[in-house]
């Protein structure tokens, strides 16, 4: 008998699925889902959580709850996830009763730095883009015995980080040993700095059968650790970069057999070299301009991966800019009280998309929502990004 690799049936429209995380990824995912014709649920302890206070269902449990998973395996016929953090035994559970995407093998990768980074490694020798050069400290005789080459450069917990949380600078070794004490000892990952001229994400969307489609590579711009703009449109990158950056990522999801929306992470160095710096198993803050630049969002492309429906290449139809909305914002005029932005100004201008995700307290540094701005050229989009910046106080990116 000749052995066919057999793609299991789609999962079509009244379906239930199920995503582990009630953040704003979630919440974007439901509408997403719901838009399709699809009920949702979703597990996240949290009463108030953004996903779960729009969804069919909102499992109000802890992430390693047997019941929460077992009602979760009972509704759902396929499982998501919305941040790396979600415990691997929680979607390795789950997959025993149905499909999860991304599987949880490779979600582990990106939950633990130094896994990722010796994967990243391996997968770019045959790429040619590899991560920066950095050594392990997981006992206090790697601290003296570190080589000074990997100075100065970025201490990060191996697991657990996340928007420049657990991350210290350091130029010396008497300051890499205070900093271990600061992150508790635990075990991190030491990255030698290297000249930045520009950050790139590539999002990219990969089915069961190892389909890929992808948008094209986008310009982001971080502050204090956190996104805080992310440019879609034409841009300085070599038509010879974009196609490194594309063949790396897609690389990167083949080789961790992955299925759903992956997020890869790439410097532009000074000297005009790429390299890869962390992977996303999930839809990316760097990609919430799909929602109104392209005709198939990240999120309904992680729709179509769990459901095993086609995946079409999509297209990106106007330039877009996007700006984080941080609960700094509420903030400004008085540092004591919150204060709503002014929306109404802001939705004056012409192509501008606010997307709030229905938290309930501003807090400083804290997401709370993204503004989008799209036109039929760059120059309108720039010149209304500046329009938009200047009404809610951000600095100019």
């Amino acid at each position: 008998m000749p052995h066919h690799q057999t793609v299991a049936a789609p999962i079509l429209p009244g379906a239930t699925l199920g995503v582990m995380g009630g953040g704003q990824l979630g919440r974007m995912f439901v509408h997403a889902a719901q838009s399709m014709g699809y009920a949702t649920a979703v597990l996240d302890p949290d009463a108030n959580s953004p996903a779960g206070l729009v969804s069919h269902h909102h499992v109000q449990a802890d992430y390693l709850d047997d019941n929460g998973l077992q009602e979760m395996a009972q509704l759902c016929q396929a499982v998501t996830t919305e941040f790396e953090n979600v415990p691997a035994q929680a979607l390795l559970t789950l997959a025993k009763s149905g499909p999860v995407a991304p599987s949880a093998a490779a979600v582990a990768v990106a939950q633990d730095r130094r896994v990722e980074k010796a994967r990243l490694a391996e997968i770019g020798k045959a790429t040619g883009v590899v991560p920066v050069p950095y050594a392990l400290i997981e006992k206090e005789m790697h601290v003296s015995l570190v080589d000074t080459i990997y100075l100065p450069g970025l201490l990060k917990s191996a697991t657990q980080g996340y928007d420049g949380k657990g991350q210290i600078k350091v130029s010396t070794k008497a300051q890499l040993a205070i900093a271990w004490s600061q992150l508790g000892k635990v075990p991190c990952v030491l990255e030698l700095m290297v000249p930045l001229h520009e950050e790139f994400s590539v999002v990219l969307a990969r089915g069961a059968d190892g389909h890929i489609v992808h948008y094209a590579p986008q310009r982001n711009v971080h502050v204090d650790g956190i996104l805080a703009a992310t440019y879609a449109h034409e841009s300085d990158l070599k038509p010879s970069d974009v196609k490194e950056l594309v063949d790396a990522a897609k690389a990167i999801a083949h080789s961790l057999k992955y299925v759903g929306v992956l997020c890869v992470e790439f410097f532009l160095l000074i000297d005009g070299s790429l390299v890869v710096n962390e992977i996303a198993p999930r839809p990316h803050n760097s990609g919430h301009y799909t929602l109104d630049a392209c005709d198939v969002s990240q999120f309904e492309l992680q729709v179509r991966a769990m459901c095993r429906l086609p995946l079409p290449q999509p297209r990106q139809h106007s330039p877009a800019i996007m700006l984080n909305l941080l609960g700094d914002l509420w903030f400004k005029a008085n540092p004591n009280v919150a204060q709503t932005p002014a929306w109404d100004k802001v939705l004056a201008l012409p192509g501008a998309h606010l997307h709030l995700y229905g938290k309930a307290d501003a807090k400083l540094g804290r997401k709370m929502g993204h503004l989008t701005i799209t036109a039929d050229s760059i120059e309108k989009v720039q010149a209304t990004t500046r329009q938009a910046a200047n009404i809610l106080g951000i600095e100019k990116y």
